[in-house]
């Protein structure tokens, strides 16, 4: 494996690659933030100085080597300068994630033992506040935005302006120590901590090093030709390993510009006004825009949607193949041609997505359908594997070569092998140190050899190198017969349906699969909207005759389609229920990463499964959610179960 022992030119710290930006492109763009509807613009040289400025306040405010300090907030240039500047005197910088609840903060907060957080508003201010008293080693919070906390006690708040303002006045005081404590940091010293998702358990802190994420940065630029006249948008949570290097990582390796939305309401008009090249989402933001489009077109007037409809089938007959090179006839490319003028344009347009050069999704698999649709339109979307402790890159599909299939190639310097059991393995310079006062983890993850242990089930195929993920290696099992159960699989043709949020399957060792099904709220009230059919609550429509009949419509047509795939035929729902709330992060139901806990749905609704497998018509339940307050109640509900009809296994396959 080809790694770098003294850097890359020297270049052995992100706050190595900040000074060289500064100095060799200094007036090119370096972060943009909307505030009060106006984009803001610093240069790598002001973001230079603005970083400076907060390190020199921090070694004021007594930040020690080694510390560890607490981000927590909206993605904004002043909170990834907040990393830098972490970096830079010699500190740790530990993301969290902002919509996390207090008591989640202080498992983190507290395994960590960060003396310093810096957060976003006065509600992060709040959570930290409240958990205090179990924080041993907090000395002390700084604040960006003063709204509501001017009447705080600030013997340990403290303004980010101020922190800088103080580090500013005191800069011939503490440059000199500053300097040292940058030039001190070495290739093999920490970079940054982020804290798994913890779908099994409690989160683990996945330590990286700079030489983790400085060779993932290079090797996966170079890898897509990413370059410093590119554009991000950075809206994704900054506790997330994607977000780190894709904002962090290659924007300060290739000198790309971070965007930054005004806010969360705000995105997708922000989105359209940068114009990304060079975009990430997980699969999730990619259903809920596909969503949203189809809405539209069900508003629309008839010849609008006859030549959506039209000039979109020819899309996904020639769009994928025209996108990699491949030959298309004359009158192909010219329908195609038209298509742009009419269709494809306009709605790359509208997403925001008119000027995306790479285009990746990753966090879990992308249904077929929904990366074919956007591919059809033109867009490079890719699919990438990775992992927190790989920083990010496993696998990744090189152009030309990207299918809906596989997750790709080994990306750079990655080594992978299969396991007998079929789990995934690999190996690269991006894999991480340790997991933090965790060593019986970090044995049972990484061997003496630097071999990972992904969690997932795949296999590599031997005539074209493209690795195929299945499933989580924990979620892969047998039905009662001995064919393969892989929930996945169905869940994410499930969730191609606009109609449908969210799908958890269960069958393992049983003789059928059954499944929960959240319905989108977004898209039914919008067809209830339109259809005159008034609904108070999510209980209530989701619970609606004619939503219940469209659903099993839907886990039909599904059940059509995995009954063609001799492996996972067996995966088809033969019973489904339409659940009474969302699941939620916040009840443990999902991370908040938006992965399904599926242990501990399995546990919270046994009532509800058992009722799916006893024969049950309906099933009254009871179940405890969170309020956005962080308060418990209870809902109760009698949901319907409903049967789904399964299709027999072609013949020829059959035969086979």
């Amino acid at each position: 494996m080809a790694t770098t022992h003294s850097g890359v030119g020297g270049l052995v710290s992100i706050p190595a690659l900040l000074e060289r930006n500064a100095k060799q492109f200094g007036d090119a763009p370096a972060y943009r933030e909307k505030e009060f509807g106006i984009w803001q613009t610093w240069t790598w040289a002001e973001a230079e100085k603005e970083i400076e400025a907060l390190a020199l306040g921090l070694i004021n405010l007594g930040v020690k080597e080694g510390d560890f300090v607490a981000i927590i907030g909206r993605n904004r240039p002043y909170l990834y300068w907040s990393m830098v500047a972490a970096q830079s005197v010699g500190a740790v910088p530990v993301p969290l994630y902002q919509d996390a609840v207090a008591e989640e903060m202080a498992y983190v907060l507290g395994h960590c033992g960060a003396r310093f957080v810096i957060v976003g508003d006065q509600e992060q201010v709040d959570k930290v506040i409240e958990i205090q008293d179990q924080l041993h080693q907090f000395e002390h919070m700084i604040y960006l935005d003063p709204r509501g906390l001017r009447k705080y006690d600030h013997s340990h708040l403290h303004q980010f302006s101020h922190v800088q303002d103080q580090g500013r006045a005191a800069r011939d005081e503490f440059l000199p120590e500053l300097k040292k404590r940058r030039e001190k940091l070495g290739y093999d010293d920490q970079c940054v901590m982020l804290y798994t998702s913890g779908t099994t358990g409690k989160p683990k802190g996945v330590v990286l090093s700079n030489r983790n994420v400085i060779e993932t940065a290079k090797s996966s630029s170079e890898f897509d030709r990413l370059r410093r006249e590119d554009d991000i948008l950075a809206y994704l949570p900054m506790a997330w390993v994607g977000d780190f290097i894709f904002s962090v990582g290659q924007a300060y390796w290739t000198g790309f510009c971070v965007n930054c939305p005004e806010s969360e309401g705000t995105m997708m008009t922000d989105l359209r006004e940068i114009g990304p090249t060079y975009y990430f989402a997980p699969p999730r933001v990619f259903e809920t825009q596909l969503t949203n489009v189809m809405i539209r077109m069900e508003d629309a007037g008839r010849f609008k949607k006859w030549l959506f409809d039209t000039f979109m089938a020819h899309a996904r007959k020639v769009g994928p193949s025209i996108l990699d090179g491949k030959p298309v006839s004359g009158m192909d490319r010219f329908k195609y041609w038209l298509g742009n003028i009419f269709v494809y344009g306009p709605l790359k347009n509208t997403l925001g997505f008119s000027r995306v050069r790479v285009g990746y999704t990753a966090g879990e698999a992308i249904g077929p359908e929904i990366f074919d649709f956007y591919r059809s339109l033109g867009i490079n979307l890719k699919q990438l594997y990775g992992q927190t402790e790989a920083t990010v890159f496993i696998t990744a599909q090189p152009d030309g070569e990207v299918r809906s299939d596989t997750v790709g190639v080994p990306s750079p310097n990655v080594e992978l092998k299969i396991a007998e059991n079929g789990e995934v393995f690999y190996r690269s310079p991006g894999v991480f140190v340790e997991y933090y006062k965790n060593p019986e983890s970090t044995a049972d993850t990484k061997d003496p050899e630097g071999w990972v242990a992904t969690g997932d089930a795949g296999f590599i195929e031997p005539d074209t190198g493209h690795l195929r993920i299945i499933d989580r290696a924990k979620d892969v099992g047998q039905m009662a017969d001995g064919s393969l159960f892989a929930p996945k699989y169905v869940e994410n043709k499930l969730k191609f349906f606009p109609n449908i949020l969210e799908a958890v399957l269960f069958g393992n060792g049983r003789d059928e699969c059954v499944a929960f099904i959240n319905i989108d709220l977004t898209a039914v009230g919008n067809w209830a909207e339109r259809n005159n059919i008034a609904y108070s609550s999510y209980q209530e429509l989701a619970g609606h005759p004619q939503v219940m009949a469209t659903i099993q419509s839907h886990v039909e047509e599904v059940n059509r389609s995995v009954a063609e795939d001799e492996m996972l035929s067996g995966c088809q729902v033969h019973r489904f229920v339409v659940l009474h709330k969302e699941l939620d992060a916040d009840d443990g139901e999902l991370t908040r990463t938006r992965k399904v806990r599926r242990r501990i749905i399995e546990e919270k609704y046994a009532d509800i499964i058992a009722a799916l497998y006893d024969g049950s018509k309906e099933v009254s339940t009871r179940t405890e959610v969170t309020y956005e307050d962080g308060r418990k109640g209870y809902i109760s509900a009698t949901l319907e179960i409903r049967d789904a009809a399964v299709s027999s296994v072609p013949a020829k396959m059959a035969a086979e």
